[in-house]
């Protein structure tokens, strides 16, 4: 969907392809991946563990070292600049300035010996020149905004002294800190209880009303998308396998494997005794088949699933599958 002031998506990757390479063989972690995102519009990116959405969002910021991985094909496009050709100090402007990061373990992500106070105001120092006074200033604000009591105390705090909530709103914090154009929320909710979880997806979108931000929000659960996203994009085995408005993906999903996530959900208004598991397990990466990856594990398919190859292809005005036979799952 593309916006009437702003005639071009504020980021767009295409046919973006990611491979690790090894003494063990190559593993394709993002094949032929094509995705957009409008000015102010929330994609959410949703499948399984090792179905290459972190890897997609570490190298939109051009995070995944090289060697051991490669690009081979593809571009990604961020304000009308192709992120992939840009020089590595002209990506330093770019990173926490105009795209934040929210990675998925804030204990990991956060210094265990620098207090928060530091860690946060770090970016605006670097890049808006900020003194210590007024970065300190700054830095209280954020924690305010994001909800952390007592933030001028706080502000002086180890991350170790924080529970795991208050860990994520720091994080929310930093990669809120100069106002980006453009969120990335890397499993911003994983391994939080489910009240701390709803406050967390209420605070990223009353800042992305505020600040006008755009985000990417990855989950492999599709509760957390539904609730937040204006389009999804389901990946499977490093592919992109379904992307439509978040409305037409939970009442008409057009790829196997989306109808089999949301089978797998629980949902009040039908009282079922047992929810539909998927068989089988997702493909090895060092050998994808040579057609569909879902073929083996899908209800639907064909012996021409296997070997024919697929792409994504409009199968409703704005939603697009890359499956041979979408009329099945009707």
């Amino acid at each position: 969907m593309q916006s009437s002031t702003h005639p071009s998506p504020l980021l767009s990757i295409q046919n973006f392809t990611t491979e690790f390479r090894s003494s063990g063989g190559k593993i394709v972690a993002n094949k032929n991946v094509s995705l957009s995102i409008d000015h102010r519009r929330i994609l959410g990116i949703v499948g399984e563990s090792g179905s290459g959405k972190s890897v997609l969002c570490r190298s939109i910021l051009r995070l995944i070292p090289s060697p051991p991985a490669y690009v081979t094909e593809g571009e990604i496009t961020f304000n009308g600049r192709n992120l992939l050709a840009l020089s590595e100090s002209e990506m330093q402007a770019i990173r926490g300035v105009e795209i934040g990061m929210i990675f998925q373990d804030p204990m990991t992500s956060l210094n265990p010996v620098w207090r928060i106070g530091d860690q946060i105001t770090e970016t605006l120092r670097v890049h808006k020149g900020m003194g210590r006074r007024e970065a300190r200033e700054v830095g209280i604000d954020l924690l305010r905004q994001v909800g952390i009591p007592s933030p001028d105390t706080r502000f002086d705090e180890y991350p170790h002294r924080l529970s795991g909530g208050m860990r994520q709103r720091v994080v929310i914090a930093m990669a809120m800190a100069c106002k980006p154009k453009l969120l990335l929320a890397d499993e911003p909710t994983t391994a939080l209880d489910v009240t701390i979880q709803d406050q967390i997806l209420a605070l990223m979108l009353q800042l992305q009303e505020e600040v006008g931000m755009s985000i990417i929000l990855v989950s492999h659960d599709m509760g957390v998308v539904a609730e937040t996203s204006d389009t999804i994009a389901v990946m499977y085995a490093g592919q992109v396998v379904e992307t439509a408005p978040t409305e037409a993906i939970f009442n008409r999903p057009k790829h196997p494997y989306t109808l089999g996530l949301l089978q797998s959900i629980p949902r009040i208004e039908f009282k079922v005794d047992r929810l539909v598991p998927m068989k089988g397990q997702p493909p090895n990466l060092l050998k994808l088949p040579k057609g569909c990856p879902f073929a083996e594990r899908c209800a639907f398919a064909s012996p021409d699933c296997i070997e024919t190859p697929v792409a994504l292809r409009e199968v409703e005005p704005g939603h697009f599958s890359a499956c041979l036979y979408p009329e099945r799952l009707a």
